[in-house]
Formats: structure tokens, C-alpha cells, sequence
């Protein structure tokens, strides 16, 4: 066999029986058999010996090694000599540099058996140590190929991290350096894709390929089911719902059109979207089809109530105002195990940063009926950003969270959903206003309504399709059926200062 190109070469002479054994060690080369303790195994069976190799640390990766000369070992790891032989008690041993990617380091195989080293068995020992450097070689590129994935792929979390608390100028300048142009944009959407676990990184692959890595491709830390996909663009979207059809088991939600500053609000809108994809034929939805409660109110009111309820935050420094933001955002819609996660910090880090607000705007996050209501305000924030300024708001006098609530319209539309409960025999509206009282605790509610606990739990979720929302999972749509609530006065009005204008917060702050 003459020189070949995967650098194993075989000795001009041996004839049917040096074949044989070439052929057997060059099978170690294939994908499926490239393990270098299995060659190391074969060297000692083809030389009818025993054989081991140690790294360039000295660490003996398989085999026995035999009792040596320490200096001899290192002078040959060293390259100060190729090989060395020796011979006594009855053996023979052969020890061979073994070369490493690193040009500065080597390891050592000893080989040694009873008879003399003959042609064929020197041969064999050369073309493995040949082998055994191939392979290692292939493994270091694997690795640093993985080391550079695991980078990239923490470099897009980053940039999400980023973005989710507001600082664009910041995930611009870090995605600049790979991605030159991904997020020269005003504006984005996010989609989160969902798959089975052990299906996410072919999948996450899938959606960088789709979109040309035109699109930020991140493996959500917080659901390992989750990747999130923030899109500049109109084509990725599309491109990203291509996957999904094929795919059993796989689903996408799609948030509004949203500025990059808006992330974390858009990465609840897919979420909710991703819920309802789920009962869709083509496994995908968009957010916003639905009528929300926040454009059922006159805006400039409802702007005017919103930042005045938020006002103790603009105080804040801008960087500390965002981030405070952010959490609370990603805190009211999901546990703060889950916010902790995509945002990069502790889950007491979450947790501090909402007490702080609960602080600031004097509320206890524990009440649903708070946590609703600064929900709205977050969102008339995020909705009415860029809306024009209404002469309204600085003539007329400030509007309370009674007066929002009691509009027409928002009347109307709580009155119709809440109505729907009124089918089912078992009161499920009264079992669902009194578990929203006690604060979504359903054993609180149970001794209320002097029921078992897994009643209540029933009831509510006997709740969920007849509302069209889910309800124990927290989050955009609990907070409608609590405004519902609160507009038809089924519920009373939150401990909020801001949310009853005129009057002392002594008065109003329980």
C-alpha cells in the first residue's frame, strides 16, 4: 500500500499478511470506530503483547504501564529521542513519542511482549502511533469546534440578556462583531419554538439555517423545550413556520411587531401566542388577534393614569429604571425561577428587584388584583410609547383606575367574558373570583368556599377553555379575568396610591 492521504503509510514489503493488519487498523479510522483506546487494545493483540499510553500530563489513558525509567519517559515524550528499546526479565519493550496537536506536548505508548521485536511488529507499532495522532488531532478539532458553538451560542444568549432589560446600544455592539447588520433594525418580532427536548439543538440548527442568520437563535435557559427567535425581518417569520409543519410534536408562537427596547414584552406576547398554537390545526399563532383590555380604554387617560402609577420609577437612573422594568415585566408573567433564567441572574436577584418596585409603588405583589393592574400599566407604557401627545391629558382632570375600568366598552367586553362561566351548573365564577381573592391559592379558596382544594383546582381549569385563557399558568391572561373582575366589581380594587387621583395615599394605601 503506497502513501495515502489520512497519513498512515505502509511498509513497502509483507505481502497478503501486512494487508491484513493494515486494513484492520485503517478501519479504526472510520466514523464509527475512532476510539483510541480500542487501537491501543488492537496493538496489543496484533503484537501479541500488552500495550498502554500515557498523554502529555503523564495520565495513563488505558492500558498497564509498565515499571520505567522515569527520565527514559520523559526524554522520549520530550522528542529527545524518537523511540527507545529494551530489553530484559524476560521482555521486550518498544516506548514511541506519540505527537499531539500541540506542538509542545506529547504523550508515550509502551509496547512490550516476551519475543524480540521483529519487522512486522515495528511496522505495526509505527503505523498506530500514526493512527493514534489522527485521532487525536480529529478530537481537538471536534472539541474546539464544540468549545466555539458553546461560545457562539452563549455570545446570542448575551445579546438577548441584553435586550430583554433595554440596553440596545450594548446588544448592537456585542452582535456587531459576528453579525454585522443582525440588529440594525427600530423594530423586531419573537417567535419561540417549541420541540420535543432532545430534539432542540438539530432544531435550533434548523432555524439558523432557514434564516440565513438573519435572525438572533438562542436556546431558552429557562424551558428546555424553548427556542426563542428574534426576527428583524418578514421573511424569517415565515421561514421559521416552514419548520414546523414537518414536525410532529413542534409548535411556534409569534409576538407583535415590537421596537428592539420592547423585547421582553414581545417574548411574553410569544409565549401566550405559543400557548394558544396548540390547539391550532397549523401549530402556529401570532399574539394580538385577541381584543385586549388596554384598547378598550380612551388612551389618553389611560396613559395619563399609567405614569402616574409608574412615576416613583422615573426617579431611578435610566440603566437601574430598565432593569427594574424588565424583571417586573418577565416577573409578573412568569416565576421568578423562569425570569431568573432568561435574564442571566438569580432567581433572588428577580425577586429583590420586584420587591424594590413593590416598594416604590407601595403594593404587595402577593394580591392578584396589584399585580393585574401594573400589568396594565406596563402595557399602556409599552402600547401608547410612541402614540402622540393628547391635549386631553393636561386639561382634564386625572382619571382613576374606577373610571378607566367602568368605560362602555370595557364594560361590555368584561360583562361577555365573565358571562360565559355562567353556563356551567357548578359556579365556576364564584369558585374563580374567590380563588383570584385569596391570591390564586387554591387551598385558601377552598376553606372560603368550604370545598376540597382539588375542587377548586378543577374548577378553574374547567374555567380555562370556556374563557379561552389560561388561568393556572399565570401570566397576560389571568390578568384579563382579573381586570374583568374589577370592571364588573366582582373584585375590589387593588392597594395602589396612584390609582385613585386626589386623594391622600393614607387614604388609599392599605
Amino acid at each position: 500500500m503506497a502513501g495515502r492521504e489520512d497519513g498512515v503509510r505502509q511498509a513497502g514489503a509483507g505481502g497478503a499478511d501486512t494487508s491484513v493488519w493494515a486494513q484492520e487498523l485503517l478501519d479504526h479510522l472510520r466514523p464509527n470506530g475512532r476510539d483510541v483506546g480500542r487501537v491501543v487494545a488492537w496493538l496489543a493483540d496484533a503484537v501479541r503483547g500488552t500495550a498502554s499510553l500515557r498523554d502529555d500530563t503523564g495520565t495513563l489513558l488505558t492500558g498497564t504501564w509498565p515499571d520505567l525509567d522515569d527520565s527514559l519517559v520523559a526524554a522520549v515524550a520530550a522528542g529527545r529521542i524518537a523511540s527507545a528499546a529494551w530489553e530484559g526479565q524476560g521482555r521486550h519493550l518498544r516506548l514511541v513519542r506519540v505527537a499531539y496537536p500541540n506542538p509542545a506536548s506529547a504523550g508515550v505508548i509502551a509496547v512490550a511482549r516476551e519475543t524480540p521485536f521483529d519487522r512486522r511488529a515495528s511496522d505495526m507499532i509505527t503505523h498506530t502511533v500514526q493512527v493514534i495522532e489522527l485521532l487525536l488531532k480529529a478530537s481537538e478539532t471536534t472539541a474546539a469546534g464544540h468549545r466555539l458553538a458553546q461560545a457562539t451560542s452563549d455570545l446570542r444568549l448575551a445579546i438577548l440578556q441584553l435586550l430583554m432589560v433595554e440596553d440596545t446600544v450594548s446588544a448592537r455592539r456585542v452582535a456587531a462583531g459576528l453579525w454585522p447588520g443582525l440588529l440594525d433594525t427600530d423594530t423586531a418580532c419573537v417567535h419561540v419554538v417549541e420541540s420535543p427536548a432532545d430534539e432542540r439543538d438539530r432544531l435550533a440548527e434548523e432555524c439558523l439555517a432557514v434564516t440565513g442568520e438573519r435572525a438572533l437563535v438562542v436556546l431558552c435557559p429557562a424551558v428546555d423545550e424553548h427556542v426563542i427567535v428574534v426576527t428583524p425581518g418578514e421573511d424569517e417569520a415565515g421561514e421559521l413556520r416552514s419548520l414546523i409543519g414537518p414536525r410532529p410534536r413542534t409548535f411556534i408562537g409569534g409576538s407583535a411587531r415590537q421596537s428592539l427596547a420592547r423585547t421582553a414584552t414581545a417574548y411574553g406576547q410569544a409565549v401566550s401566542a405559543l400557548a394558544v398554537a396548540h390547539f391550532r390545526p397549523d401549530k402556529a399563532a401570532v399574539y394580538a388577534e385577541r381584543t385586549h383590555p388596554e384598547r378598550l380604554i380612551d388612551p389618553a387617560p389611560l396613559r395619563g393614569w399609567a405614569a402616574r402609577l409608574l412615576h416613583p420609577l422615573d426617579t431611578l437612573a435610566h440603566h437601574t429604571r430598565a432593569e427594574l422594568l424588565a424583571t417586573t415585566r418577565l416577573g409578573l408573567e412568569f416565576t421568578a425561577v423562569s425570569a431568573a433564567k432568561v435574564l442571566g441572574v438569580s432567581r433572588n436577584t428577580v425577586r429583590a428587584r420586584m420587591e424594590r418596585v413593590e416598594g416604590l409603588l407601595r403594593t404587595d405583589f402577593s394580591d392578584l388584583t396589584a399585580r393585574a393592574v401594573v400589568h396594565l400599566a406596563l402595557n399602556t407604557q409599552v402600547s401608547l410609547a410612541d402614540a402622540p401627545a393628547d391635549d386631553r391629558t393636561s386639561q382634564e382632570s386625572p382619571a382613576s383606575l374606577c373610571d378607566l375600568l367602568s368605560g362602555p366598552a370595557m364594560h361590555t367586553w368584561a360583562q361577555d367574558v365573565l358571562a360565559r362561566l355562567d353556563q356551567d351548573s357548578r359556579d365556576l365564577r364564584r369558585t374563580l373570583r374567590t380563588w383570584i381573592a385569596e391570591g390564586g391559592n387554591a387551598e385558601r379558596a377552598a376553606q372560603t368556599l368550604g370545598v376540597h382544594a382539588q375542587t377548586v383546582r378543577e374548577h378553574v381549569r374547567s374555567a380555562e377553555p370556556v374563557l379561552e385563557r389560561q388561568l393556572l399558568a399565570g401570566g397576560s391572561d389571568l390578568y384579563e379575568v382579573v381586570l374583568a373582575h374589577l370592571a364588573v366589581g366582582d373584585l375590589d380594587q387593588p392597594a395602589l396610591p396612584a390609582t385613585k387621583p386626589g386623594l391622600p395615599d393614607s387614604l388609599v394605601h392599605r
